[in-house]
Parts: structure tokens; C-alpha cells; sequence
């Protein structure tokens, strides 16, 4: 078994949360903030099978979009003029799991 942890944004989570229950796999959301932006994430927690793993991969990539935003010196004081930046993806870990049961 795998564990894969993938941060997502808001706008790209319910899409991926539908397509992952439709392929038979299992996922639990958690939602989280932080980061550069202080905005609002998720952290989708997916439990697979060694040989699905890529399956999973290209889900995330189907359903997880960059995109760019820009930040007005208004939302972040510590900035003196406009910036944009890219945003969205995912962040993904995949980690080796000792023991799987589902009671």
C-alpha cells in the first residue's frame, strides 16, 4: 500500500474529490490555510495500492490547475507594489505504508 498526500486549492478539490470516488478510490480532505498567500488549501489524503499509484498521479494532474493571482500592496503590507504569481497544482507526496486495515 501507498499513501499519497496531495495539497490542493479550493477551486480544483471537489472535481478531483468526484473523479477519484468515481475510479474507486478512497480520499479524506482536511482543509488547511497558510503558505505565501495565507489562503485556504486542502490536503487530500489517498490510500492506494502499489500499482495504482500512477493512476492516481494522472488524476491529480488532470484536476489540479496552476494559475496565476496578483497581490495588491492593499492585501499584503509587506509589499510595496503589485506582484503576480502562480498558483494552484499540487504538491504531492507519496509514501510507503507499514500496515493498512480498515475496521
Amino acid at each position: 500500500m501507498k499513501l499519497i498526500a496531495a495539497m490542493v486549492q479550493d477551486e480544483d478539490v471537489d472535481e478531483l474529490l468526484g473523479t477519484l470516488m468515481e475510479t474507486g478510490c478512497r480520499a479524506t480532505k482536511i482543509q488547511t490555510s497558510g503558505g505565501f498567500l495565507r489562503g485556504s488549501n486542502n490536503i487530500v489524503l489517498i490510500g492506494v495500492e502499489k500499482d495504482r499509484v500512477e493512476q492516481v498521479l494522472k488524476v491529480l494532474q488532470t484536476h489540479c490547475h496552476s494559475r496565476t493571482q496578483t497581490i495588491h500592496p492593499s492585501e499584503a503590507s509587506y509589499l510595496s507594489d503589485s506582484i503576480t504569481v502562480t498558483i494552484g497544482g499540487a504538491t504531492v507526496f507519496v509514501w510507503d505504508v507499514e500496515r493498512y486495515e480498515r475496521l
